[in-house]
């Protein structure tokens, strides 16, 4: 997730490695088949150029969420069913945080103001909120033309 400064604030903003990341396996979801699916198909149906869809693929394929094979009659696959891969896994592989304030990221250091901080817990909240929202949304639902987004009840 990267941060950009605007009037001495910051917002969060998924990536475009995790939004082509999020496209890639839905286009590797919809097209399965025995075969691999070559890198330049998918990179002429999803528009994005070859050498970035390399990068991502490689994250891809590292964390297991999809199996290459190279040469003649090589590319690409999902090594699950759509089902049960989510949205959150897929993010926070390319994200690598999706925390709404950089205390509440991985590894962050102890902030001095925790013991007396007021926000805290509705950051937390917040950060619970988005976590489980990711987490209920399969690539398997994302595959569904009528996608409207707005069925999360708190």
């Amino acid at each position: 997730m990267q941060k950009y400064a605007r009037k001495g604030e910051y917002i969060m903003l998924i990536s475009t490695k995790g939004r082509y990341a999020l496209r890639v396996m839905i286009d590797l979801a919809e097209h399965q088949t025995d075969d691999f699916i070559p890198l330049k198909v998918i990179a002429d149906r999803q528009e994005i150029s070859e050498k970035y869809l390399e990068s991502i693929i490689k994250l891809l394929v590292k964390a297991k969420f999809l199996s290459g094979l190279r040469g003649k009659g090589g590319g690409y696959r999902l090594t699950k069913t759509p089902e049960e891969y989510t949205v959150a896994d897929i993010l926070l592989l390319t994200e690598e945080s999706l925390a709404p304030v950089a205390c509440l990221e991985q590894g962050a250091l102890p902030c001095s103001r925790t013991a007396t901080c007021r926000t805290l817990e509705m950051w937390k909240g917040l950060d619970r909120v988005i976590h489980d929202y990711l987490s209920g949304i399969t690539l398997a639902a994302l595959m569904q033309k009528n996608q409207n987004g707005d069925d999360y009840v708190i």
